[in-house]
C-alpha cells in the first residue's frame, strides 16, 4: 500500500523536506535521504525476505543491497576520501557483498552493523569538510596516479545509492507488493 505515492504515511517517514545551504549540505541532504530509504525499503521484513534474491542467477537481495552499500561507503570514505588505500575492503566476496547472504538473524544483524559503522565514519570524514575543499584531488586506492575531486566522489555516491534505491523500490514491490517513494 502507498501513501500518495509515498512509501510510508508522512508521520512515520524519517525522511524531511529540507533546504540544505552550500554544496556540501546539499550532498549530505541527499545522502542522507538515499541511506535512510534504503532503511525504510528494508522495514518489517523477516531475514527470508531480506535475502530473497530478484531473478535467479542474480544475487541482488536487499540485504546484499545493505553489505554492498557499507562496502561503498567504507571505499569510497575511508580508502579513497582518507586515502588509506591498504585497508581490507569489507565484504571482500569479489561481488561487491551480494555473494554468502543468508536469511538468517545474525547476517541481518552484521549486514545493518557494517551499514551503520560505515555511515557513521563516513559522517566524521563529510564533519571534516567545508565547501571550499570540494575540488581537492584524492588519489584512487586502485590507481594512486589516477585522481578525482571530493565533488566527485560524493556525486558518485549520490549516483550509487540512487540506482540501488531504484533497485531497492523493485525488490520490495517483489517481496510483498509494496510500493511508493
Amino acid at each position: 500500500m502507498a501513501y500518495n505515492g509515498m512509501f510510508l504515511p508522512p508521520e512515520e517517514d524519517p525522511r524531511r523536506e529540507s533546504t540544505p545551504v552550500g554544496e556540501l549540505a546539499t550532498y549530505r541532504d541527499y545522502l542522507n535521504t538515499f541511506r535512510l530509504t534504503v532503511e525504510v525499503k528494508c522495514r518489517d521484513l523477516t531475514p527470508e525476505q531480506l535475502a530473497t534474491r530478484s531473478v535467479p542467477p542474480s544475487d541482488l537481495s536487499l540485504l546484499g543491497l545493505v553489505r554492498h552499500l557499507a562496502r561503498v561507503e567504507h571505499h569510497w570514505f575511508q580508502r579513497c576520501l582518507l586515502s588509506q588505500p591498504t585497508i581490507p575492503r569489507i565484504f571482500d566476496d569479489g561481488t561487491g557483498g551480494f555473494t554468502d547472504v543468508e536469511g538468517t538473524q545474525a547476517c541481518v544483524d552484521e549486514a545493518w552493523a557494517a551499514f551503520r559503522e560505515q555511515t557513521a565514519a563516513a559522517d566524521a570524514v563529510l564533519d571534516a569538510l567545508s565547501d571550499d575543499m570540494l575540488g581537492e584531488q584524492r588519489p584512487l586506492p586502485r590507481s594512486p596516479d589516477e585522481t578525482l575531486s571530493v565533488r566527485e566522489v560524493l556525486v558518485h555516491l549520490i549516483e550509487e545509492y540512487a540506482r540501488h534505491c531504484g533497485h531497492a523500490d523493485l525488490l520490495r514491490e517483489c517481496i510483498d507488493g509494496r510500493t511508493g517513494l
